[in-house]
């Protein structure tokens, strides 16, 4: 049983992805006597049948807000991943009382009216092309990263969903000013060629208004490095 005081961890997943990619992280939390909580946005993961195409950021936050609400959660440590940082901003902000920290894995951090594909350029255009496809209001998903084990990628492969251009193209609407709360940027350094998110990484490396910490990890290490990033979060968290 790990000494730090328990903490509820409360993660903002990222895209046609859901709670259930926070599976290994679930016994670790629980073994260092913390509170995990992985909810799924609607219209992905088990929440799939409820996708819809007015189905935007907005909708996301709510979702968060309402398990804040209803789970009566407080003195969080949130936590969002890829996509989830958007999603985590505006939790941020709308919950100011119930968030103690705000933790960003490989994820994006967006200033007032940007949407994800304002911050993701390159993706913009086949984003938009890729939606027009299918059902005309779905993105499917990017692939995984090279080094996902063959078992997990399996697993990955069943379980992740097309998902709705709106939460990519949807800006955000910061209601109450800049976020003061602490905040900890954490780089994944096993990168894509992309390398989508070392502006971030740089946005933040070195800033006083950020703590940063990087992971030899590839984008999830919720998935492919659970151990390493357990630590990490432990350490940011204490």
């Amino acid at each position: 049983m790990s000494t730090t005081p328990s903490k509820t961890f409360l993660v903002c997943h990222g895209a046609w992805s859901a709670g259930w990619a926070w599976k290994k992280m679930h016994p670790l939390m629980q073994a260092a006597g913390h509170r995990l909580v992985t909810p799924s946005y609607t219209g992905l993961g088990e929440r799939v049948h409820l996708a819809h195409p007015g189905l935007d950021l907005n909708s996301h936050i709510e979702d968060m807000l309402n398990v804040i609400k209803y789970e009566d959660l407080r003195d969080i440590v949130l936590v969002g991943h890829s996509y989830g940082g958007m999603v985590a901003t505006g939790v941020a902000d709308r919950a100011r009382d119930k968030v103690r920290q705000l933790i960003y894995i490989d994820a994006f951090v967006p200033e007032d009216g940007q949407s994800l594909l304002d911050l993701n350029e390159v993706a913009r255009q086949r984003m938009q092309e890729l939606s027009k496809t299918g059902d005309g209001w779905r993105v499917p998903p990017n692939p995984t990263p090279e080094d996902t084990p063959a078992a997990d990628l399996e697993w990955l492969s069943a379980r992740r969903v097309d998902m709705p251009i709106k939460c990519f193209d949807t800006p955000i609407k910061l209601q109450g000013g800049p976020l003061t709360l602490p905040r900890s940027y954490i780089y994944a350094t096993r990168i894509t060629p992309a390398d989508t998110f070392g502006r971030f990484a740089k946005m933040t490396k070195g800033n006083p208004a950020w703590s940063y910490y990087e992971i030899d990890a590839s984008h999830s290490p919720n998935v492919t490095a659970p151990e390493a990033l357990m630590a990490l979060l432990q350490k940011i968290a204490a």
